[in-house]
């Protein structure tokens, strides 16, 4: 009997519950998974704001602060495969590291919560909202959409999230992504609200070609050291192809705007034609000038090529 592959996971409830998802899928193909739990400095740190993080002597750049840890117990073989939110993974990946494979992927809208029933049937009223994100793309996009509003930031996980807005006299709402809060059995699409301590909750979801998530939002992605072959083959075995075509494309334009875990950038993607044309819409607001309008664009080209979707936008974007 060989021995399990060891899954390498940070501590979280939603990471817990990504982890054990990928540890079924990998069971279902015959293939034993042992879950070891890795605090990284993003979860150490809970006190510091996400830009915080590249400051002082010691920064940790771009999304690092979630992903750094698990890469050193790759490098120290103490786990075969690292499992990520892959919204959380820097595009840019150190040389021997590589995103192997991704579970089928979550539905990608961002979900508005608030204890405002009013809301619910008009979001014009956000322009008088305070609203909590910890995401710079979340923030320029409600600032963008909705003149008036004020973006406060909130750090904590999903559950802490929640329980601060309930307890919060200031806050209108807060802004998550809907795969956390459908993966952990806080929302059940549809219903439009839950509980929370007798307070009741509304969850307003935002149109995913309208208000754009992030790159690689809803995607669960397995990273691994280039040269453990039996890993990548092993999670070969679950790789979801349209997932991982369609996080490509998304990465690719990441890498090739240079953008960090600072950058305001949406990304959109979606099959046409069968699943032969992928197609990309994204959203990039100037981190040095807020007021600026945002660079836009929608290209689409042949979905075996989806890093040709990255160039063709960023032709674009250089065109005065």
């Amino acid at each position: 009997m060989s021995k399990p592959l060891i899954l390498g996971t940070r501590g979280s409830d939603l990471a817990l519950t990504q982890a054990r998802m990928t540890e079924a899928a990998l069971k279902a193909q015959g293939i034993e998974v042992q879950i070891e739990v890795i605090k990284t400095i993003g979860d150490k740190r809970p006190d510091l704001k996400l830009s915080e993080f590249s400051q002082g002597d010691n920064p940790v750049v771009d999304k690092g602060i979630f992903t750094k840890e698990l890469e050193e117990a790759l490098i120290r073989g103490d786990i075969d495969f690292a499992v990520h939110s892959l919204k959380d993974v820097p595009t840019e990946l150190g040389e021997g590291f590589e995103i192997c494979a991704t579970l089928p992927r979550a539905d990608i809208a961002d979900v508005l919560l608030t204890t405002e029933p009013a809301l619910v049937d008009d979001l014009s009223r956000l322009s008088e909202a305070t609203i909590a994100t910890s995401s710079v793309r979340r923030a320029r996009q409600l600032v963008w959409m909705y003149p008036g509003i004020k973006v406060v930031d909130i750090r904590g996980n999903v559950p802490t999230r929640i329980q601060k807005l309930v307890e919060s006299d200031d806050w209108t709402g807060i802004m998550l992504a809907r795969a956390g809060i459908e993966r952990l059995g806080i929302y059940t699409p549809g219903e439009g609200s839950f509980e929370i301590d007798g307070t009741t909750v509304y969850a307003i979801e935002l149109k995913a070609d309208s208000f754009l998530p992030a790159a690689g939002q809803g995607a669960v992605g397995m990273e691994i050291r280039s040269e453990n072959t039996a890993a990548r083959e092993a999670l070969a075995t679950i790789n979801d192809a349209s997932t991982f075509t369609r996080v490509l494309a998304e990465r690719a334009f990441l890498d090739r705007l240079k953008a960090g875990c600072q950058t305001p950038v949406g990304a959109y993607t979606w099959f046409e034609n069968d699943g032969e044309t992928l197609a990309m819409s994204v959203r990039v607001f100037n981190e040095e000038e807020p007021g600026a309008e945002p660079f836009v664009a929608q290209v689409s080209g042949a979905a075996g090529d989806p890093a040709a979707l990255a160039d063709n936008l960023m032709a674009l974007k250089a065109t005065p």
